[in-house]
């Protein structure tokens, strides 16, 4: 990514999506059932968990605006110019998108997850690395993190997987 006014006016903007987007993870996770007439308590709420990640991406997402912010008030400003979106952050988004909407619950969850992490890493492998060497990175990339999440989350915490 390159410095200056193109990413002070990304980090503003991009923070102020995250920052959007935790409040509605924090706000969601507040309606969640709270299950006390069955003696939950504070830590074991369905809702405890996506709140905290929602609080932590607020607070990314804030400090992201304040280096956007910073880096205007030094004399950079936010002039129109360059996309808001980087061609990374297109083909996560969509990559994304194809593994949740397109994979999950479509194909066993351990393929969808390895097609997602290999089309992930031989996309973002430097590519000035050799083809033989990306593929090979790829593979087992995608095969290595398929077999540990498969395991992880139905030996230890017994979930079972799409």
């Amino acid at each position: 990514m390159s410095e200056g006014v193109d990413s002070a006016r990304s980090d503003l903007l991009g923070g102020a999506g995250w920052v959007g987007f935790g409040l509605l993870i924090v706000a969601e996770s507040l309606r969640m059932d709270r299950f006390t007439s069955m003696g939950a308590v504070l830590y074991t709420m369905p809702g405890f968990v996506p709140g905290m990640i929602g609080c932590v991406i607020v607070f990314l997402g804030a400090m992201l605006m304040l280096r956007g912010w910073r880096r205007t008030a030094k004399g950079q400003p936010g002039e129109p110019g360059g996309p808001v979106l980087n061609r990374r952050i297109a083909i996560t988004l969509v990559l994304c998108l194809v593994y949740a909407a397109g994979l999950i619950g479509r194909v066993p969850f351990w393929l969808a997850t390895g097609l997602f992490v290999a089309a992930f890493t031989w996309t973002f492998t430097p590519p000035e690395q050799a083809l033989p060497r990306r593929v090979l990175a790829a593979l087992v990339a995608g095969v290595l993190t398929s077999t540990v999440v498969t395991l992880v989350f139905q030996q230890v915490f017994l979930v079972r997987l799409p």
